[in-house]
């Protein structure tokens, strides 16, 4: 009877110890990371999303900056390529992080010097379709920001967490886990949102 009590006893404090040495702490913080990871993406889909309307419009109104244009165009094209997207299962890779940063530093700095050439047309600053997009360029670069600080805490938690004991135990023997890569800006300023300039021209 004793011996039957005692079994009884030790199920539970065995599996709040294993509880307590990463079984589920770390699978927990690494399912968190990757869901902060599919919102940047989803954050720089929406922006790459609007790029096709900006062009058209662009085209439209100031033929001139078809050289920049262009470039926007291609910079789209290659960070919204399937060979530099980021799988969850890549996040503890820093080359493949570091070629997604790169075309989406790319893409950023392409299309904030278009929208700083445009600024020299005032009909194309007074079209509400242009202004509206601004808007929403504007309020997707804020997202984008947002949902990268959100990421890189989700990734500094779950690194905190395999490396802290007991948590390392179940982290190194267990789940086998490596170190996550945060989302480092490659150009400066490119964790701030920008300002773009919404007045209608006078």
């Amino acid at each position: 009877m004793r011996k039957t009590y005692l079994k009884f006893l030790l199920v539970p404090v065995a599996a709040v110890s294993l509880a307590g040495c990463g079984i589920n702490s770390v699978p927990t913080a690494e399912e968190n990371a990757k869901a902060k990871w599919a919102d940047v993406q989803a954050a720089f889909q929406e922006r790459a999303n609007l790029i096709p309307n900006l062009a058209n419009i662009v085209k439209g109104a100031a033929a001139q900056e078809n050289k920049t244009l262009t470039e926007v165009i291609q910079a789209r094209a290659q960070a919204t390529s399937p060979s530099i997207q980021v799988n969850p299962s890549d996040l503890n890779d820093p080359a493949k992080m570091a070629a997604f940063q790169r075309a989406q530093n790319q893409l950023s700095g392409s299309l904030s010097r278009l929208l700083v050439s445009v600024e020299q047309y005032p009909q194309l600053k007074s079209q509400e379709g242009y202004l509206k997009l601004q808007d929403q360029l504007e309020g997707q670069e804020n997202r984008v920001r947002i949902t990268l600080r959100d990421y890189n805490e989700a990734v500094r938690g779950y690194n905190t967490t395999i490396r802290t004991f007991p948590d390392i135990i179940g982290a190194k023997i267990i789940h086998g886990a490596k170190p996550m890569v945060p989302y480092q800006a490659t150009t400066q300023g490119a964790e701030t949102a920008p300002t773009l300039d919404m007045a209608p021209a006078a």
